[in-house]
């Protein structure tokens, strides 16, 4: 839209706001109208699309502080609303001759250019606005938990079109991924909109995905974890490693292994395992015999005793 048509436009009643709006109000509001008509949001309403139009374009007016500046002189020298008709020599009959009762007189469209530069220190603000920016498009891709970690390339097809997007390795469940340039053209010759891709993650029946990190929890037998053994992890895409659980590992404790995370732009991370103690649920009665004995020959003090305590002292 050229800043000519600006005499016909009221931009703050098209978005239902005051003159004195501040940029934070303005844009507060704009947001707020724009999920109300946003074509996604009604599909095949040709009345919500075109207000859509015509909200996008009175917010990209008055958030630009030069462009709103241009736009409020205008509007106040045409008292906010169309008050330039065409003279008989094609030009434009000036409003200010009718002050204090003079005559009118007409300008030509020449003049009339100068006229108005000479208030905005230069040239002419007619065809000075900014082509507007292409409408941004939305998009979900479910990954695989390996692609995620390791990074993919997928192929989408959003809109009609088909483009290749290349996803980072470490891209966690629900993150937003911004492709600059492949939303929607531009309707005025501007610069095109973004695709804001939102990825789903599938889980994985093993690992879960910790910033960097792989964690994995690995269970481990009572003997094992009281006398101390050496045990095998999986790794995610790899063989599995081997790490020394010491004597007297209690369950919970985390084992690292460096350099089996994720390796992404910021660096790479470890493989977490985390021990948990497996309990049998069953039991011949020759080894709840042995087990008993175990109990009667071991420690007399309570486990609980300290977390007993504490709780009564707190």
């Amino acid at each position: 839209m050229a800043s000519n048509d600006w005499f016909d436009k009221d931009f703050y009643a098209i978005l239902g706001v005051q003159k004195d709006v501040t940029p934070a109000d303005l844009k507060k509001q704009y947001r707020k109208l724009a999920r109300q008509f946003h074509p996604d949001s009604n599909p095949g309403d040709a009345k919500a699309e075109a207000r859509f139009k015509e909200i996008s374009e009175a917010h990209a007016v008055l958030s630009d502080a030069k462009q709103r500046q241009e736009y409020d002189a205008i509007r106040a020298m045409a008292g906010g609303r169309p008050r330039f008709a065409p003279g008989g020599s094609g030009g434009f009959e000036d409003v200010f001759g009718g002050f204090g009762g003079g005559p009118r007189v007409q300008y030509s469209q020449g003049d009339f250019d100068d006229l108005l530069g000479g208030m905005f220190g230069g040239g002419s603000p007619f065809g000075a606005r900014r082509p507007a920016k292409g409408r941004d498009v939305t998009a979900r891709a479910a990954l695989d938990f390996t692609s995620a970690v390791q990074g993919d390339t997928l192929k989408l097809t959003v809109g009609g079109k088909t483009m290749t997007v290349k996803v980072p390795a470490g891209v966690h469940d629900g993150q937003k991924i911004k492709l600059t340039g492949k939303g929607d053209p531009s309707p005025t010759g501007g610069e095109p909109g973004d695709l804001i891709l939102t990825v789903q993650v599938r889980p994985h029946p093993v690992f879960t995905m910790d910033g960097l990190n792989l964690r994995v929890d690995v269970p481990v037998t009572f003997a094992e974890a009281a006398l101390g053994a050496t045990i095998e992890v999986p790794t995610l895409g790899g063989s599995p490693v081997r790490l020394k659980v010491a004597p007297g590992t209690p369950s919970g404790r985390v084992l690292r292994v460096k350099g089996r995370g994720v390796a992404g732009k910021k660096g790479t991370g470890d493989l977490l395992a985390t021990i948990q103690v497996a309990v049998p649920s069953h039991l011949t009665k020759e080894q709840v015999e042995h087990l008993q004995k175990f109990v009667e020959a071991g420690p007399s003090e309570s486990p609980r005793a300290e977390l007993l305590a504490k709780a009564k002292a707190a």
